[in-house]
This record gives C-alpha cells, sequence and structure tokens, in this order.
C-alpha cells in the first residue's frame, strides 16, 4: 500500500469563506498515482472546517446565514470562551456543525463522487493562515 500526503494553505480576508477545494484535491490525487483507496480531507484548525456538498447558486450564502442564525458572531457575549480574551466563541460551534473532515472513495485513480459532489473549505475564523491536510492511502 503506497500514502501521499499534501498541505493545503488558506489566508482569507474575511472572518468567513467558503473555497471550492475539488480541483486542488484532484490534482493532489493525479500526483499521488494512487489508483484505488481513500482521500482524507480535513481542516488543521479548530475553527475552520471540511465539507461535501453541492456548488448550486445561493447554497454558500444558504449555509452562511444558517450558521448565523445557529451560532451568531455578534454579541460575542454570548460566549464563555470569549472571556479568554477571544472573539471566536462561534467559529467553534460553527466547525462542530460543519464537521472537521471528509473520507472520499478513489476508484480507478478519480474521487468517487455522487453527482454533484464537491468538496469545500470553510472558515469561520479568518484573516491568518490556516491548513488543509490530504493524505490518500491505497495502491
Amino acid at each position: 500500500m503506497k500514502s501521499y500526503r499534501k498541505e493545503l494553505w488558506f489566508n482569507t480576508t474575511q472572518r468567513r469563506g467558503y473555497i471550492n477545494i475539488t480541483p486542488q484535491v484532484e490534482k493532489a490525487l493525479q500526483e499521488s498515482r494512487i489508483k484505488e483507496g481513500l482521500c482524507l480531507i480535513n481542516a488543521m484548525h479548530i475553527t475552520a472546517s471540511v465539507y461535501i456538498n453541492d456548488d448550486e447558486s445561493g447554497l454558500i450564502q444558504d449555509y452562511d446565514d444558517w450558521l448565523e442564525k445557529i451560532a451568531p458572531h455578534e454579541p460575542t457575549s454570548l460566549y464563555r470562551h470569549n472571556r479568554t480574551m477571544e472573539d471566536n466563541g462561534d467559529a467553534h460551534l460553527k466547525r462542530q456543525i460543519m464537521g472537521r473532515e471528509v473520507v472520499v472513495a478513489v476508484t480507478d485513480g478519480k474521487l468517487d463522487f455522487g453527482p454533484w459532489e464537491q468538496i469545500f473549505y470553510g472558515e469561520f475564523d479568518g484573516r491568518r493562515k490556516k491548513r488543509v491536510l490530504i493524505k490518500i492511502i491505497g495502491e
């Protein structure tokens, strides 16, 4: 069995952002030369997420609006965590809802997706450098 590891780095200009990283993951899979196996993609920061969904118009804004209703950024006094001189208590909760990682099957050298599936990086406390790990194992 072979393995391949690659890091992607992001530094969003806004507090929250959503980036379709499917092309970067597909490129890493090509670089790995693995034809059959599994591809793990995970956010390496506690206030960011990796998730799979459709890249349909309006959906990202719907996610952002929904997450702000569930865990609004303000007032920051809502969160005990923010008493530590942070202001990102909401970002931790958003990450918990959206998830840390995804695993995608690799079949015949391609990501084995269902219809319309794409991989996204979700940033909930941006404006600083963060990374995503891609780990591919297989033959």
